[in-house]
């Protein structure tokens, strides 16, 4: 292993060998088990006798932190446990970020996994084609087929621009071509692109109360004014948007979180006005791919003949969040500015991916997999709304949603502190859901839940609904209980 020493301007050389890699042990750089160089390697490489280094290495082996062997070299002793964290010596440094970072905090929603894992935003990584992927992925890494090791256009493999712009406009209407196509990092990147090419510092956006968090932290950081709009049965209020707004970000064909479709008449309305106002929408289309029943939600982006609409897809939940891949279809007039934005950003993602995806498309076995993980989430839609309905009466409602992979359920005459308590009380028995408040902005929040179905197996949604009934059952009779100790407070003899 190479180590980093710096003896410049130093007069102890021995010492400072010494001490540089006692600091880089203890700090955990080199941990138990790494091999150091050998000494006289290390005096060629420092330009010092080899005794310098020998002496040094003595006095480490005397101490403990280093075991040496004749014949087999000098390691990092097995039995040290370097505190972690600690980096440059525990100090924490006088720069400071933005007052933005230190009041976002960072969630981490998905680990450790719950047993009944009912949480928003996983896909079953079961279902993924692990075997056809690792021969597809295999296939781009031959040296006549990776590109050889150039940097690609940033606005990603022409062929897997081309797959998704025939993909789209068979499955979704979506009208583009390849060029208006960006190949991004997930959809996160892709409203970041968008941000970047359209917003100054100031600029005003409007966002869904309730919606996403992720996007509504992103705008603030590049400097934007987020402003929530609030969110009814039949989508984003186009009436309740402020003045001044340059954008607006909606997720027209499966709301997040509440799970209904935007209507047709408020999506013409919305249409209409981002003409009035020369404003853009973003149109995040994130898990429309499964629809359960009903007429297809036609995109916003097949509607707009302003060129209005910057529509937004990611693989994150038709494939695995952890491939990282998303596209913008932004309109003729921002396609430069959005690849320039790329650029800028990180040039291009994943090349190699990006082109085992395309062969993917091509080859009709993203279709295939999308009927088969489709036919295996309308089953649970069906279990979770069917159980809900049931066994919920009174304490859930449903809000209607025929698509995507969660429902959103209001707890009538419930406060959101009541159902803060009842996704605690539920994680004590395995079963992880999120309320409803986490994803509003303006108070007051609403009382309710949000159950995904995607990374729950079919067969435990039973059992997980059944533990979430026990917990209603739980909190009720704890209010029974408590009520003839109220009563006497009210009423003393």
């Amino acid at each position: 292993m190479d180590v980093h020493i710096s003896l410049v301007g130093r007069r102890n050389l021995s010492g400072e060998i010494y001490r540089q890699l006692r600091t880089a042990i203890l700090e955990g750089r080199l941990r138990p088990g790494d091999l150091l160089p050998p000494t006289r390697e290390l005096a060629r490489s420092l330009s010092v006798s080899r005794t310098t280094v020998t002496v040094a290495y003595d006095r480490l082996t005397g101490e403990g932190f280093v075991t040496s062997r004749v014949g087999a070299g000098t390691w990092v002793s097995e039995h040290l446990r370097a505190p972690r964290g600690q980096g440059r010596s525990g100090r924490e440094g006088a720069i400071r970020p933005r007052p933005l970072w230190d009041a976002l905090v960072v969630p981490t929603p998905f680990v450790p996994p719950a047993r009944f894992d009912f949480r928003t935003g996983l896909p079953d990584s079961t279902l993924f084609p692990y075997e056809a992927w690792r021969r597809l992925i295999a296939r781009q890494f031959r040296p006549d087929a990776a590109g050889r090791g150039v940097y690609g256009d940033p606005a990603g493999h022409r062929g897997l621009r081309e797959a998704i712009v025939r993909h789209l406009g068979v499955a979704r209407g979506v009208q583009a071509s390849a060029d208006e196509v960006v190949i991004t990092n997930g959809t996160q990147q892709a409203l970041d692109l968008l941000a970047r090419a359209l917003l100054a510092p100031g600029d005003r956006v409007a966002v869904e109360d309730p919606g996403y968090p992720p996007p509504r932290w992103l705008f603030e950081s590049l400097g934007a004014r987020v402003a929530g709009v609030p969110v009814d049965r039949e989508g984003l209020v186009v009436d309740a948007i402020p003045r001044h707004v340059r954008c607006v970000y909606v997720t027209p064909s499966h709301q997040y979180p509440l799970g209904m479709p935007m209507s047709l008449a408020r999506r013409l309305a919305l249409l209409a006005w981002a003409e009035r106002h020369d404003a853009v929408i973003i149109e995040d289309d994130y898990d429309s791919e499964f629809r359960f029943r009903g007429q297809p939600i036609e995109p916003l982006q097949s509607l707009d003949t302003a060129g209005r609409v910057a529509y937004v897809g990611s693989f994150s939940k038709t494939l695995l969040p952890t491939l990282r891949l998303g596209f913008v279809i932004a309109p003729p007039s921002l396609c430069k500015a959005v690849r320039k934005a790329k650029f800028v950003a990180d040039w291009h993602s994943p090349l190699q991916v990006q082109a085992a995806l395309a062969r993917f498309i091509d080859s009709g076995g993203f279709a295939r997999h999308l009927r088969r993980m489709g036919a295996v989430y309308r089953r649970r839609h069906e279990l979770v709304t069917g159980i809900l309905a049931r066994d919920f009466g009174g304490r859930l409602e449903v809000i209607p949603s025929a698509a995507g992979l969660h429902v959103g359920v209001i707890a009538p005459g419930a406060t959101a502190d009541r159902a803060r308590d009842l996704v605690s009380r539920s994680a004590r028995l395995g079963v992880a859901v999120q309320e409803l408040s986490l994803f509003g902005i303006a108070p007051p929040a609403r009382a309710g839940l949000v159950l995904g179905y995607g990374a729950i197996a079919t067969g435990q949604i039973a059992e997980g609904l059944r533990r979430l009934r026990r917990c209603f059952e739980e909190m009720e009779a704890a209010d029974r209980s408590s009520m003839p100790a109220r009563e006497e407070a009210l009423h003393p003899a």
